[in-house]
Formats: C-alpha cells, sequence, structure tokens
C-alpha cells in the first residue's frame, strides 16, 4: 500500500533543496510508507526508495498561460524554451510510465509466466525510482510554471531537484546495469519465444511503434538534454535577472552530476573489458593474467581497429578486425572470435571472445609515420604480419610497408615535372610550328603533373590521418639479432587516430619516474590517482644555460604561434604550439627574459631578450579582428604587424615586442608620468590596462597611439593584479576590488576581505565565477561575476595535510585555471589542483582536489596555462577517392570517435544559435551485437531489412546512438541544427610552473620549504594534459 504525504507535496511545491531535504529526513522517521521492493528473493534491488502514487487529476501537468503582450525578446525566448523543458519532461515521465505500465507490470502479472521474476528485476532496475525523482520534479515544475509570469525563475528548481545523492546513486545504478538489461532481453528473445511475441505485440499496439529498447534508452540521452535546453535558457537571460545566478549554479550541478556518472561507467567499462580479456588470455602469459585481474585495473584505452597487410605496390592484400588493448605499461592486439550460440540459459551477458594475437612492453612501441621508416635502425629485421623482410633490401635502408611507395612516387612525380618543365623551356625555343607539340601542349603536361603531385601530396597526408602504424618488437632470431614487425591499423576517423597517438605517448611519460606516482588525491584519505588520470609532469628543466641562482623568477606568458609545418604525430604529442616567455630580475634589477620553444615534447630556449630595467608583468595582445579595427578607426599599426608581447617594467615603461615569428622586436615603448612600476598588464579588445604601483590604472586606448591613455585613480594601495571579463576589467586595490567599464571607464567598488592590512594578489575567472587570493592567509575565495556576492571559501592548507606540511597557513602565491581544473601554487613549493566545473555555471570546488608530489623548493613564481588547436586541416577527411592508399583502406567506415563528447538533441531546435562548448556527459556502453538474435532498436521491424546474416556491422538503431567501436558503443542523439555546422576542434593543454629548485615528495614525510634558497636553480615544471575534443 502506498500514499503521498503533505509535507512532501508541500516541498515539492515550493523547490527549495532546504525545504525537501528537511521533509525527506521528516519523511523518513515514518517508515510507515518506506518500503521495499519485494525483499523476498531480490537481492540485486534492495535500495529503500519512497514508492509515491501521484494522481493527475489533483495534480495536473505543468501547463503554461497564453503569452501575455509586451514582453521582451529575451521574454518570449525564455517562454518557448520553458515550454520545450515542459514538454521534454512530459514526454519523459509518460515513458518511463510506460515501461513500467505496458511491460514491467504484465510480465510480473503474466500467467502463466513469460519471464521469471528473477530475470524481469535487473532488466527494469531502478526505472521506478527514476520514475519518482522525475514526478517530484514536475510536481515542483508546475507550480512553478503557474507563476511564471511573475516569477521568471527556474534555476533554483533545478538545484534542489538534481543535487540530492538519491538522484545520482539512482541513475548511476541505472547507466551501470544498462548493458546487462539490453543482453538479457536479447537473450530472452531467443530463449523464450513468448517473450519475444510480448514485445512484438506491445510495439504493434504503440501509436508511435517504438521499442522497449528505444524507451529504455532516454534515461541515457536525459541530463544532456537538460543541460543544452539550461545553456539555452542562461543564454538569453539578461545580465542582472533573478534567474542568473540560479540558472548558473543549475548549470554546475547537472555537469557535477554528468562526471559522476562518466567516471563511475568509465571504471566499470574498465573493468569490465579488462575481466573479459582476462578470461581470454592463455595459461602461459600468467604474468599478463595476474595484472589484468588486479583490482585497480591499468586499462586507458581500447578500441576494435582494422588491421591491413599491403603488397608490393601498395594494394590491399588482407585486413581484419583487432581489438586493441592499451595498458598501462603494455600493449596488446587481439582477435575478436565470435562463436556459435552462447548456451542460453547462462544469465551472463555473452560477449565477444578474445585469443591474444601480440603483445608488447609499451616502452618499445614506436609510432612511425609515413616516410619516416628510414630513421629505424638498419640491422633490424622487418616483419609484417608474418612475412618477414630484411631492411637492407630496400634502397637507403628503408622498408617501405602500409602504403609502401607513396613517398617514392612523390619523389618521381616531382622529378618528371622539374623535366618537363626544362621541355616546356626548350619546345619554347622551337623555330618551327608542329602538331602536338607547342607550348600550350608542354604547359598542359606540367598542368597535369602538378594535379597528380597534389593528389598525391592529399594520399599521403590521408595515410597519416587515419593510419596507425607502429613498430613492434618480436623474439630476436637464431642468430640473436632484434626482429620487429610493422603493423598497421586503420582507425575509423582522423581523432580516433589522433587519441591513440596522444595516449601512447602520454602513457610512457606516465612510467616514469617522477609519474609513479604523481598526485596524492584527498578525496581517497591519501590514496595515490592512477597516472593517466591525472596531469603528468613531462619534463622539469633550468630556466638559464647557465647557473644562475641569484636571478628571481618573476611571470611568464604563452605566445600562441601556429606552426603549418608540424607534422600530425607531432601535433599530437607536442606541447601546445607556441612560444614561451619567462622574465626574471637579477640582484643589481636588471630584467631579462627567455623564450622557449614549445613545438615539441621538451621546451627548448630560443632566443634571450635584455631590457633596462626589471620586469614585473607580461601580457599578450593577440592581432585585431577586422572588426576591432573598424572600431578603432583609420588608425592601424604598421604594416605586417599581427600579435604583440607587452611588457612591463620597474621603470614604468612598458615595452611592445613582436611575436617571435617576427623576430621579436621591439616596436615600440610606452611611458606614464609619474615613472610608476607598471606591476600588471591586461589586453582587452583594442584597450592596455596597466595597474601602477601607486593605486592607478592606465588605459591605453591605442598601442600606436600613446597619447590616447587615460587614467583610472583606485586608491593608495598597490594595483597587484587585473582581470579581463566580457564587458569590464576587475582591478585589485588593498582589500577591495574596482569592476572597470571597458566602454565608459565607469567603476564599482566592493570589499573582498574583511582585514584592510590583506591585499588581493592573483584572481583566476571561469564560468560565472572569480577565484581570488590574498597577501596573507591560506583561503581562496569565491565571487560571483554579476551580483559580486562571495560564493564559496575555501582554506587551502586543509588540502596538505596529507603530505604533513608542519604549516598552519600556506600563502598562495599563484592561481591558475585550466581544463576543469583550479591550480593553486604556495609559498612552499607545493602545487594543488581542485576540481571545478567547465561549462558557463559557477566555478565552485566540487571535490577535494590533488596534490602533486613534485615540488618547487621555494614559492611557485607564476603557473600559465598553454593551449592551442590543432589545425582543422588535420581533422579532415580524404578529399580524394577512396583508394588502396587512402586513409580508411578503401573502407568506408562511419565518422564518429571514441572520443566523442555525448551531444543530445532535445525538443527546443535553437536553429541558428551555435555552441562552442559542448556537453560532456559520455555513457560508454557496451554493445549488444556481439549476441545472436534480432539487433535491438527503437526502429519498427520493417526498417530491419539488412540480412542479419551480412559480415558488414550493423547499426543497433543508428538514430539513437553511431557506431564507433563493436563491440562498444557511444550513445548519440539525432543530429539537430545547433551540431551541423560544429567542426570537431582538438586543443592541446599543458601548465608550466616556475620556481627555485625541485623536489619529489613522499608520502608521510614533512613537506616543508627549505629555509635556504641558495644555490638553488631557477625550474620550470610542465605539465601536459591529455588532448581533449
Amino acid at each position: 500500500m502506498t500514499y503521498f504525504p503533505e509535507q512532501l507535496m508541500k516541498a515539492a511545491k515550493s523547490g527549495t533543496k532546504d525545504g525537501l531535504e528537511k521533509t525527506k529526513i521528516a519523511v523518513m522517521r515514518k517508515v510507515s510508507f518506506l518500503q521495499r521492493k519485494d525483499q523476498q528473493g531480490n537481492e540485486e534491488d534492495d535500495a529503500g526508495y519512497l514508492d509515491v502514487a501521484v494522481s493527475e487529476v489533483k495534480h495536473p501537468p505543468p501547463q503554461l498561460s497564453p503569452m501575455p503582450e509586451g514582453l521582451t525578446s529575451h521574454q518570449v525566448v525564455r517562454r518557448h524554451i520553458l515550454g520545450s523543458i515542459i514538454q521534454s519532461e512530459r514526454s519523459y515521465l509518460e515513458s518511463l510510465r510506460r515501461i513500467l505500465q505496458e511491460y514491467h507490470r504484465p510480465l510480473m502479472e503474466a500467467e502463466p509466466r513469460i519471464l521469471s521474476p528473477r530475470k524481469i528485476r535487473p532488466i527494469f532496475y531502478r526505472i521506478r525510482e527514476i520514475t519518482q525523482c522525475h514526478s517530484m520534479f514536475q510536481i515542483a515544475l508546475a507550480s512553478r510554471v503557474a507563476e511564471w509570469d511573475s516569477s521568471e525563475k527556474i534555476g533554483d528548481l533545478f538545484v534542489a531537484s538534481f543535487s540530492k545523492s538519491m538522484v545520482l546513486d539512482v541513475y548511476s545504478d541505472y547507466v551501470n546495469n544498462f548493458t546487462g538489461a539490453m543482453a538479457l532481453i536479447k537473450k530472452a528473445c531467443m530463449s523464450k519465444p513468448a517473450f519475444l511475441e510480448f514485445l512484438k505485440k506491445k510495439q504493434a499496439s504503440s501509436v508511435d511503434r517504438i521499442t522497449l529498447y528505444g524507451l529504455m534508452v532516454k534515461p541515457i540521452q536525459r541530463f544532456p538534454q537538460f543541460i543544452l535546453l539550461l545553456q539555452d535558457m542562461l543564454k538569453n537571460t539578461p545580465k542582472g535577472h533573478v534567474d542568473r545566478l540560479p540558472l548558473q549554479l543549475a548549470l554546475t550541478e547537472l555537469e557535477m552530476l554528468a562526471e559522476k556518472l562518466n567516471e563511475q561507467k568509465r571504471v566499470a567499462d574498465q573493468i569490465t573489458e579488462t575481466q573479459q580479456l582476462a578470461r581470454s588470455v592463455s595459461d602461459r602469459l600468467e604474468l599478463y593474467r595476474s595484472q589484468l585481474n588486479s583490482e585497480q585495473g591499468s586499462l586507458v584505452l581500447c578500441e576494435t581497429l582494422i588491421e591491413t597487410v599491403y603488397g608490393e605496390r601498395g594494394q590491399v592484400l588482407k585486413s581484419k578486425e583487432r581489438k586493441v588493448f592499451l595498458f598501462d605499461d603494455v600493449l596488446i592486439c587481439a582477435n575478436i572470435n565470435v562463436k556459435g550460440p552462447p548456451d542460453i540459459s547462462s544469465l551472463v551477458p555473452v560477449g565477444p571472445k578474445y585469443t591474444m594475437k601480440w603483445s608488447a612492453p609499451l616502452q618499445q612501441v614506436q609510432v612511425v609515420e609515413v616516410g619516416q621508416e628510414g630513421s629505424q635502425n638498419k640491422d633490424t629485421f622487418f616483419q609484417q604480419s608474418g612475412a618477414k623482410r630484411q631492411s637492407a633490401a630496400y634502397p637507403s635502408g628503408k622498408a617501405i610497408l602500409g602504403p609502401p611507395k607513396l613517398y617514392q612516387e612523390l619523389q618521381e612525380l616531382q622529378h618528371d615535372l622539374s623535366v618537363v618543365e626544362e621541355v616546356t623551356l626548350l619546345v619554347g625555343t622551337l623555330q618551327g610550328t608542329y602538331q602536338n607539340l607547342n607550348t600550350t601542349v608542354a604547359q598542359d603536361w606540367c598542368l597535369a603533373l602538378q594535379r597528380l603531385i597534389r593528389i598525391k601530396e592529399e594520399q599521403i597526408q590521408s595515410a597519416n590521418k587515419c593510419r596507425l602504424r607502429l613498430h613492434v618488437p618480436g623474439r630476436p632470431d637464431k642468430s640473436g639479432r632484434p626482429v620487429s614487425f610493422m603493423v598497421v591499423f586503420n582507425t575509423p576517423n582522423p581523432l580516433s587516430k589522433i587519441s591513440w597517438v596522444n595516449r601512447l605517448h602520454l602513457a610512457k611519460i606516465a612510467l616514469r619516474e617522477e609519474n609513479s606516482p604523481g598526485w596524492l588525491c584527498g578525496e581517497d584519505d591519501g590514496k595515490t590517482m592512477a597516472p593517466l588520470w591525472c596531469p603528468l609532469l613531462s619534463c622539469y628543466m633550468p630556466v638559464f644555460a647557465m647557473k644562475s641562482p641569484e636571478r628571481k623568477l618573476e611571470a611568464a606568458l604563452h605566445n600562441p604561434v601556429h606552426c603549418a609545418l608540424l607534422g600530425f604525430s607531432a601535433a599530437s604529442t607536442s606541447l601546445p604550439q607556441g612560444y614561451l616567455w619567462v622574465s626574471n630580475v637579477d640582484e643589481a634589477s636588471q630584467g631579462q627574459i627567455e623564450i622557449f620553444s614549445l613545438n615539441r615534447p621538451v621546451p627548448r630556449a630560443v632566443k634571450s631578450l635584455q631590457v633596462g630595467a626589471a620586469v614585473r608583468c607580461l601580457e599578450y595582445a593577440p592581432e585585431p579582428s577586422q572588426a576591432e579595427e573598424l572600431e578603432a578607426g583609420t588608425h592601424k599599426a604598421p604594416s605586417g604587424i599581427g600579435a604583440n608581447i607587452c611588457v612591463g617594467l620597474d621603470d614604468g615603461r612598458i615595452l611592445i615586442y613582436g611575436s617571435v615569428d617576427t623576430a621579436a622586436q621591439c616596436l615600440l615603448t610606452l611611458h606614464n608620468p609619474e615613472g610608476c612600476p607598471v606591476l600588471c598588464l591586461k589586453h582587452s579588445s583594442r584597450f592596455l590596462f596597466a595597474g601602477l604601483r601607486n593605486g592607478t590604472v592606465m588605459v591605453y586606448d591605442d598601442l600606436w597611439e600613446p597619447e590616447s591613455c587615460r587614467c583610472v585613480s583606485l586608491g593608495s594601495e598597490p594595483v597587484q593584479t587585473l582581470l579581463v571579463l566580457d564587458d569590464s576589467v576587475w582591478a585589485s586595490c588593498g582589500n577591495f576590488v574596482t569592476v572597470i567599464d571597458i566602454s565608459s571607464l565607469t567603476t564599482q567598488k566592493f570589499e573582498v576581505h574583511p582585514e584592510p592590512m590583506v591585499s588581493v594578489t592573483h584572481m583566476a575567472c571561469a564560468g560565472g565565477g572569480v577565484w581570488m587570493a590574498f597577501s596573507e592567509g591560506s583561503s581562496i575565495r569565491l565571487f560571483h561575476t554579476e551580483t559580486l556576492e562571495l560564493l564559496q571559501e575555501i582554506n587551502i592548507s586543509t588540502r596538505s595535510t596529507l603530505l604533513n606540511t608542519g604549516q598552519k597557513s600556506m600563502r598562495v602565491t599563484s592561481l591558475l585555471i585550466c581544463q576543469g581544473l583550479l591550480w593553486v601554487g604556495t609559498a612552499q613549493g607545493l602545487i594543488i589542483t581542485l576540481p571545478v566545473p567547465k561549462l558557463e555555471g559557477i566555478p565552485k570546488i566540487t571535490g577535494k582536489g590533488m596534490i602533486s608530489l613534485n615540488a618547487h623548493c621555494g614559492p611557485v613564481d607564476f603557473l600559465v596555462a598553454t593551449t592551442s588547436t590543432l589545425s582543422p586541416e588535420l581533422l579532415k577527411r580524404d578529399s580524394v577517392g577512396e583508394s588502396p592508399d587512402s586513409a580508411c583502406g578503401g573502407e568506408d567506415r562511419s565518422d564518429t570517435s571514441s572520443q566523442e563528447s555525448l551531444q543530445q538533441s532535445s525538443s527546443y531546435q535553437a536553429e541558428g544559435r551555435g555552441r562552442g562548448r559542448g556537453v560532456l556527459l559520455q555513457y560508454k556502453l557496451r554493445s549488444t551485437s556481439g549476441l545472436p538474435g534480432r539487433p535491438l532498436t527503437a526502429l519498427a521491424d520493417e526498417a530491419l531489412d539488412s540480412s542479419l546474416e551480412s559480415l558488414e556491422h550493423s547499426v543497433e538503431d543508428g538514430s539513437i546512438y553511431e557506431l564507433s567501436d563493436d563491440p562498444e558503443m557511444w550513445v548519440k542523439g539525432r543530429p539537430c541544427e545547433r551540431e551541423r555546422g560544429r567542426r570537431d576542434r582538438v586543443i592541446s593543454a599543458a601548465v608550466i610552473s616556475g620556481g627555485k629548485g625541485f623536489r619529489r615528495l613522499k608520502e608521510g614525510a614533512p613537506a616543508a620549504a627549505r629555509t635556504s634558497m641558495e644555490g638553488l636553480e631557477n625550474i620550470l615544471m610542465v605539465w601536459q594534459l591529455p588532448l581533449t575534443v
């Protein structure tokens, strides 16, 4: 027996988190309506839940009233988005109820039994609890919709409804159980004809003819839909609106929920795949078996790739699917064996069986691009798919494998073109006139050869885009010489190739001593984190070639410069493209700038600049866009000058340098009237803001018209830090921050710390919040960018207790937000990272964070983020026809990616309003395509015309998700307008810290900073992050 208490109704209508929590506690005390489902024989579903019957007569669904007149454009759009939320939630709840009423209840009540309750319960696990969560949400939504025209507020309702741990638990259980449930349905269709007939009748009798699978996949898609709708709502909510902050907090809550579901699903998938492989390896590989069966697991990446064998002329001899597993220290290639019908009486989902083909230590596996074969050892024997081939048989020691003669054919074409050009010149000297022997015909020959050269270059580029060529060690031959073999895998698309090259590179870095382990995780009571899921210390190096302990580091910046000549693998493994500028000062207050090239895995010093005064700050001023140039007027920078580097000096000057790719020449010198030291610089649009020691901010309207500068006085304290937001600049002066409007220079001042003697030293912005650090104490504070209210305060010293620092207070010396992490550098040389959301929400600290076991010996002088986007040319698919030399060996594979972000469609189609940042939620599901029986699909039977006996892969309902990896699937919704114009962007990121000395910390050992800094070098530490799509 179930009923709905009035207290719960009241809390649902109010929509407040506090009300819901208090009511839940009160409800839990009255255990009369707290039930457990059929405790006899149901060990799987033993969690308590509120079995609530909601009457639609007493609580009708939300209904939006007619649109009143006189609304603004934003109000109209917000009403339309609210209508989409109502519509999608109504449809979603109806789908959940259909599962329970049309499938679960009839199966449980059927006489005679179609399926036993022991099989039914795992199939519909957690559906009832999800339905109850959304029934409560719909009641609260109806109350809020009824008063929409007076309140226009909905963000707080999402916070109250989806911030509870119960929602995470229920959805996490459902997502992790989904694969097993689908496998059980498929096997039951084979073993129980009555069940298959039951499903067919239910589908045929439904209006939309959607299958059980089509209904059950909807919870997988729900949170991405919510996030997209709230992003649209926030975009159309003007600043100052009462719903702005609640919407940002709601986005934060939903993103946190999505991230947690992602992580739990990733771990579950890793364990499943590892155990499946462990069951398949032979007994002679007991070492691998023990490693694969370990609790922690070490799987980095696995995917089904096409191994291709080529002939002498580049023709494809054969190709076959292989499952490739990248573990933290070994690469395994396995055959995929799908055998006959499984034992249908077994309840264990049957997946593909693996037979190990080969395995190799990760450190000995090399990625070899087309044209790089000559770099291999000439004494090495090469073997390709069983055919041994000695490298000496080829000219210059090259083993031409894969598409063997692309480069050779290109060189032949280039040679022929040069010959034909000479012939053309000779033809032009002919005295007589001859048919088919004149200058026009000769020029046609040249054009034809040039066209063939372009095609060949595209084929070479395509060969590197989707072809993963690995140099793998084998067993030595009888004479003891090393034998290697080249294996060629075709990847589904360029993104997959980039992902493999990048993960292979990072996995090798993770094996180094400084990354084993590299971080302590506070959330797991001091457990070390798996290396690949943390920033990896790729290198640490001295700033100066000669030891210069007397110099002190001041600042650093990233000067992004796109390198068009960077190869495919180099782009996947090197640091973000561009240059790193590092400023320092010596005992005589003489400044120096060191410039490092980042277009490689390790920075390399390329230039040193001497300046006459101490350098206090650096700022990058990008090349102005055409719109900014038009807005600025007719006066422009000198011809040929693009991006600039601004250098603030202790004597009050500001030096303007050209970018490194323009020889880093000093182009201009700016002065301030009093010669006051320049402590900070920020560039926004065409304005340059300079914070001075006397409490003044200088505003230069145009770098090339120094007379146009204006002054904004903030107080008597130094302006220590500046931060640029969309249309304003935040400037710190003492314990106050002043918000300066960029266009009008009007100011708004607010207090950020109660102590007058404490000043703001660092600021970092993400989404709708700004984190601040101070000159004293170990606290950092989060302020809202619009209301300026304090949202969160964190004590950094509590994060370092795991390292036994012996410090009650840890002063923050640097602050940075990059790739969803808040980086904090301390005076003790420790570096702490704290997770923050990545979308447009509020960057609240959402976890306990991590502490790096690699530290400086003195204060962390700076933390700088370096990011760059890989060239879109690298991501384009072939522009020439598929051929044996093309990217995928003549196979037409769907353009999906194993790293693709899940972006679900919603009922609200915002045409023309694209978004740069997508939804982060990725549910990776195990396919049931390896199981016998008909494919699971949301389509009607008529849509299944393809032969089940076909060897080609078939998508189990392509409208729900696309095939990216068999037996792995990435759930993906129907394409919508916003996605059609979206181009994939691959972002490379690294974080660089600077400070005195380098030290490795040990767990439990004292980590206090050294008292003497004498004799210590200035060190750069470089953390590389995985490529993100």
